[in-house]
């Protein structure tokens, strides 16, 4: 019995020596030696991690034996990466000095797959933005950051209805009943919907934009791709910052932050805000003007160190934007005294009651626990609610015939547990489940001028020989039918009806996510996310409280002009099971170039359509992805390629419709089946630093994205060939910064920026009237910055003042008289800042 005591020890003994743990330490500074407090220090591929303290000085204990890929970032400067090798029971001491950000393309670390890696690791087509590059380039808002991101385009029509595109896909609808192809998140959690998806950007640490079928990272709103806004956290630091911005148009910009500790080391608080406003650049002759801005939004963050292995972060958004209304500008009737090009002055009913009344809040809590160096759990709770009504004239003249509200609400809720583990060598991964329940709706109310109406109708009454009379006559005023000549029945001056859709979703997931890398150069990434949904449809149009005199045209009696009517709210309830997932791999050809392929299925949801005549269950639309790239980044940095190229094969690929039916009159909005679609392309994205001072930046993107010739059944596809819309064959950016110093405490900077796009169709049935060819627009913003802390900056937007359409079709469209959208024209102005 001895004797085995006495080996069981040994054998202890032995393990005990073998397992000797090894540690780093060290110190982050800046480059005049100033201790950084609360300095991010991670261990790539891993969990594990720590922050500096009130000396700048941080250490990780208790490691393995083996090499190690430290990921080091603080706000304001660069991100650094350091490689370690560590013996048995050694200690290596570092000494880290950061440099001040300078606006580079993309940043080195990223959170992509939910844990801190670098980007040339994640075996994705991702692009990543830090907030220096953001303010160097003055952006704030999505569709201007879209334009240096290939592969995305963003469109946004007002703040109540952006279109996100990735690489062909749009996520545009605002049907309460519909979910998002891509999703948008902001520190972790959801904001997809579109009514409630456009926030500012500001005080922004990056902006992370992930290409290719993402419902294992980023849930089922992310069939084709995910969006991840991640907003600057509360530091160990007190610290702040005041902007102020003028320009033409009466251009006003209000913004800064304000950063400190509450309790020392513990407890930090960080509140942040802007107001942007300018008066829109389309005159009303009717009233004010359209094609405006006006947004208030601030923000209110907590992080709490509750000790060593447990933190815990609150945040609180809300955003108002009260814009004046888009001019949806008709291009068949001209104003008096004017024409029908969408850039010059409009003539719209309702004037100054055009407009937009959104309001966007949320909160969230986020908790990180560390058990040990190889497991952590995060707990993200939030809930999040957009209030938004918009006034629009439909028709873009001054006949009162097709002004439309849209009242959109929506209110979610979402928990998600997740467990992130790494071995700390060729093992890493996460796995857990979440909560997401959403309730919303979209109530449409129409007000008519009957006699207005029967104008725009008389085209559908030519075999009833009634004769064609334009909307507006010659000199711009409404034509008025007194009469319908049809029934001899008076008209009514004014009429309303409205219609409401209804959409409740419980969505229970799971999800789990595993990196392998059986040798350093190799990983191998597989990752799978099963979803069950409980899902209501609903809709209701009720009958109109005093019966319109034209209902016959919808095939009866109905008492509504325009909506059929329902029977009370018609409600339909279903269940749905799914599963996506993604098989990657990763290969480190060299120490600077990296390969990546993966494979993966993105799915979105099924669809209840409920109309007052049918209803139909739209099948799931799904897609298979095969991608492969190449990224590449110098030993010092300075140089960094990507290339990747993808192909997408789409089954039951879901369209929105917005039509009159030309039979029955009855005016159709919802989602339809438009079979099968591929899609192919590459992208590649290219920067360079010439010296600290100077650095430069290209992307490309080409897409192939369209409609098949045949359905699975071998059937002739209705849109076969034709062109996804909002999707550029080609896109193209680029971009010079240059920060230079010209005398003691005196630096210039100025940043030039290009992009371009090919011709875009806004409609699925690729209409050369309801299209924008391709056009360029030409950007700037040069300073000169004082001590590090005082900046005066002139910038230009669209300085050529090209001319171009951001949408065209629209509702106006399904009635035969399309309207077109402006693009901004030249916007110049100066801003002043001052950091503390």
């Amino acid at each position: 019995m001895q004797k085995l005591v006495l080996c069981l020890s040994a054998v202890l003994f032995s393990f005990a020596l073998q397992a000797q743990s090894a540690s780093i330490r060290g110190s982050i500074t800046d480059e005049t030696e100033q201790a950084l407090v609360g300095a991010s220090v991670l261990i790539a591929n891993t969990g594990t991690g720590t922050t500096t303290d009130l000396d700048g000085k941080f250490e990780l204990s208790n490691l393995k034996a083996g090499a190690y890929t430290l990921l080091i970032s603080y706000v304001g400067y660069e991100s650094s990466t350091y490689n370690v090798e560590l013996a048995d029971g050694e200690t290596q001491d570092l000494k880290v000095a950061l440099a001040e950000s300078t606006a580079s393309l993309s940043t080195i670390t990223v959170s992509a797959q939910k844990r801190e890696q670098r980007i040339q690791d994640v075996p994705i087509a991702l692009t990543s933005f830090g907030g220096q590059f953001l303010q160097s380039t003055n952006i704030t808002e999505y569709d201007a950051f879209s334009d240096y991101v290939p592969g995305l385009q963003i469109q946004i029509q007002s703040v109540n209805n952006p279109g996100v595109v990735i690489r062909g896909i749009t996520s545009d609808d605002g049907d309460s009943r519909v979910e998002p192809r891509v999703s948008v998140f902001q520190d972790g959690v959801s904001i997809s919907k579109s009514r409630g998806s456009v926030v500012e950007l500001f005080d922004i640490d990056r902006i992370e934009v992930l290409k290719g079928p993402q419902g294992t990272l980023f849930g089922r709103g992310a069939q084709i791709g995910a969006m991840h806004i991640i907003q600057n956290k509360p530091n160990n630091t007190t610290s702040g910052r005041i902007k102020v911005g003028f320009g033409n148009f009466n251009q006003q910009q209000y913004s800064g932050f304000f950063n400190t500790p509450l309790i020392d080391q513990k407890l930090f608080f960080r509140v942040a805000g802007i107001y942007k406003a300018r008066d829109g650049f389309i005159e009303n002759l009717s009233g004010g003007t359209l094609n405006g801005k006006e947004t208030l939004a601030f923000r209110g963050s907590l992080r709490y160190l509750i000790s060593d292995k447990t933190s815990a972060d609150l945040i609180f958004n809300w955003q108002e934007d009260t814009p004046p209304g888009t001019s949806f500008k008709s291009g068949t009737y001209a104003p008096a005294g004017g024409d029908t090009s969408p850039f010059t002055f409009a003539d719209m009913e309702r004037g100054e009651d055009l407009f937009i009344d959104r309001q966007v809040w949320g909160a969230t809590g986020t908790v990180r626990h560390r058990f040990s160096e190889a497991w952590s759990l995060t707990s993200i709770t939030a809930f999040r609610r957009f209030d938004s009504f918009e006034s629009f004239d439909a028709d873009g003249t001054v006949a009162p015939v097709l002004w439309f509200g849209e009242d959109a609400k929506g209110d979610q809720f979402s928990q998600e547990f997740r467990f992130n583990f790494s071995n700390n060598s060729n093992v890493s991964g996460f796995l857990g489940t979440s909560l997401f329940y959403e309730d919303g709706s979209q109530r449409v109310p129409w007000e008519v001028d009957e006699r207005s109406l029967f104008a725009l109708y008389t085209p559908f009454f030519a075999a009833a020989g009634v004769p064609f009379t334009p909307l507006i006559t010659e000199d711009g005023k409404p034509f008025l039918w007194e009469v319908d000549p049809i029934t001899m029945a008076p008209l009514k001056s004014f009429h309303e009806e409205e219609f409401t859709n209804f959409g409740t979703s419980y969505a229970y997931e799971i999800f789990g996510d595993l990196t392998y890398s059986p040798t350093p150069k190799f990983d191998i990434t597989v990752g799978i996310r099963g979803t069950y949904e409980d899902i209501t449809g609903g809709y209701n149009a009720p009958l109109a409280a005093d019966p319109g005199r034209l209902s016959y045209v919808l095939g009866g009696s109905t008492g509504n002009n325009l909506f059929i009517p329902t029977d009370g709210k018609v409600e339909v309830s279903e269940t749905f099971t799914s599963a996506v997932g993604r098989v990657a791999f990763n290969y480190d050809i060299t120490s600077g170039i990296t390969a990546f392929a993966n494979v993966a299925r993105g799915r979105r949801p099924n669809v209840i359509n409920i109309t007052a005549t049918d209803t139909t269950i739209l099948d799931a639309e799904t897609v298979w992805s095969y991608e492969l790239g190449f990224k590449t980044l110098s030993k010092d940095k300075r140089f960094s390629l990507d290339i990747n190229g993808f192909i997408y094969d789409y089954s039951n690929f879901q369209t929105s419709v917005v039509e009159i039916d030309r039979e029955t009159g009855e005016f159709i909005s919802q989602t339809k089946d438009s079979g099968e679609a591929s899609a192919a392309g590459f992208e590649a994205a290219v920067s360079y630093n010439f010296t600290n001072s100077i650095s430069a930046f290209a992307n490309y993107g080409y897409i192939d994205a369209t409609f098949d010739d045949v359905d699975s059944d071998g059937v002739e596809q209705e849109l076969a060939g034709n062109t996804f819309r909002l999707t550029p064959k080609h896109s193209f950016s680029a971009g010079v910064n240059i920060n230079t110093k010209i005398a003691k405490d005196l630096r210039f900077n100025f940043t030039p920026t290009i992009s371009y796009k090919s011709k875009v169709f806004f409609e699925e049935d690729n209409q050369d009237l309801i299209s924008q060819d391709a056009y360029s627009l030409l950007n700037l913003k040069a300073g000169f910055t004082y001590k590090g802390k005082y900046n005066v900056s002139f910038f230009g937007n669209n300085l050529l003042d090209e001319e171009y359409i951001i949408d065209a079709g629209n509702t106006g469209g399904a009635f035969g008289i399309p309207t077109f959208i402006a693009g901004p024209p030249r916007m110049v102005g100066v801003q002043l800042s001052a950091d503390f």
